[in-house]
């Protein structure tokens, strides 16, 4: 059920363009995630006033992003009558925290459950991280639950994808980081600055197969008036769907990561099977046109390193010649492993000559520290908890006696 498809009943006894509180929907539809446009749609469609629509709507708005607000009690620039009449009828809870696990180093990681299509049964789960560091904060969201991509270094790729998260689930996830990081002007924390600056669509799921919903959802996060994240602090990663880069520059228009982690099409289809699909020309082809490339705004080139697979000086002495005209900045990932992963990290002082040598040519390559190890909250590393608990279970019942 979505927003548009709610109903709403009237008394013949009520006044005249009065609303009356319909009863409780076990399945209320979320107004968060929702684009203005879509808001005032909704608001409309429920019998709103079209007076009265952008009003109300400013109103929502401000309550859920500014205040970050979980019911429509505290919005009390509505009426009360109204306040009890949009609980009755539209949902802006949080997402469910089924765990959250800090690291040594500080790296938060949450485990989320989203609603369920079937009362009383359990939602599927998705993970988010955030990473503080000096001067700034990172959090790295989720756009699908599970995966379609199968690439064979990353955790996340040993999962199914279940579906596709709604724009209201993708906000979501900030929302709850929010409220744990205390940084809703309400809440008690002293210091003004933002804890969360930078937002990195590099969790779960591929987010360009969910175009629509990521598009609206980072134009809300964007929105000035409400969380009033610059959209170069929004980085979006893709595995090269190609078809698609183009239209996010022009719709999106954030930030763009491509996860390359090969310079021939041999090796990288083993590790990213798209790329039999949409090989690495054609990718570097979409990278060359996509709109507003600049030296302010360079793609970020996401390789993992990869010990005998990918971090030879001749991988990097191509990477150099693929990259040529392209503003660039090339991340250097250590591989993060995980039970049963078929690879091992290149070794440190492997991963500093091949840094070395991408500096020299003219390339930012910073090797990124990995964060999070101990919880599995480091690249790749993420996968849902109930996936997790399934496989390990089916292990102990493959190793039970028989007979």
């Amino acid at each position: 059920m979505t927003t548009l498809d709610i109903a709403h009943d009237k008394q013949s006894t009520a006044p005249a363009g009065a609303l009356t509180a319909p009863a409780p929907h076990p399945l209320r539809p979320s107004l968060v995630g929702l684009t203005r446009p879509r808001l005032m749609q909704a608001l409309a469609d429920f019998g709103l006033p079209e007076k009265q629509l952008r009003m109300r709507a400013g109103q929502i708005w401000n309550g859920i992003y500014n205040r970050g607000l979980t019911d429509f009690d505290g919005m009390t620039t509505l009426s009360k009558e109204l306040r009890q009449t949009l609980a009755a009828a539209f949902d802006i809870s949080r997402l469910e925290v089924v765990t959250e696990q800090k690291s040594v180093d500080g790296t938060r990681k949450w485990l989320l459950r989203l609603p369920s299509a079937v009362p009383g049964v359990p939602g599927p789960e998705i993970e988010m991280v955030y990473i503080p560091e000096e001067g700034r904060g990172t959090l790295c969201i989720s756009s699908q639950v599970g995966c379609t991509l199968t690439c064979t270094f990353c955790h996340t790729g040993t999962q199914k994808l279940v579906r596709n998260l709604t724009a209201g689930e993708i906000v979501g996830q900030i929302m709850v980081a929010r409220d744990a990081l205390g940084e809703w002007p309400d809440s008690n924390r002293n210091s003004d600055d933002r804890l969360i600056t930078n937002i990195v669509m590099m969790g779960m799921g591929e987010p360009l197969y969910n175009f629509e919903n990521v598009r609206d959802a980072l134009e809300v996060i964007s929105d000035g008036e409400g969380i009033s994240l610059s959209k170069r602090r929004i980085t979006l990663s893709t595995s090269g769907v190609v078809p698609m880069i183009e239209k996010a520059g022009t719709e999106i228009g954030c930030m763009l990561a491509i996860s390359l982690h090969a310079v021939n099409d041999e090796t990288r289809n083993k590790l990213v099977p798209l790329n039999k699909k949409y090989p690495i020309r054609e990718l570097l082809e979409a990278c060359r046109n996509y709109p507003g490339l600049s030296n302010a705004r360079r793609i970020t080139f996401e390789y993992v390193m990869l010990k005998d697979v990918n971090d030879s000086i001749e991988d990097a002495k191509e990477l150099v010649r693929l990259l040529k005209g392209i503003p660039a900045k090339i991340n250097l990932i250590p591989f993060n492993p995980w039970p049963g992963s078929p690879y091992e990290c290149s070794d440190w002082a492997q991963i500093e000559k091949f840094a070395d040598f991408v500096n020299r040519a003219g390339y930012a390559s910073p090797v990124r520290t990995p964060r999070g190890r101990d919880i599995m909250a480091a690249c790749g590393q993420l996968k849902s908890e109930t996936v997790k608990k399934r496989a390990s279970e089916r292990f102990r019942e493959a190793a039970q006696p028989t007979g």
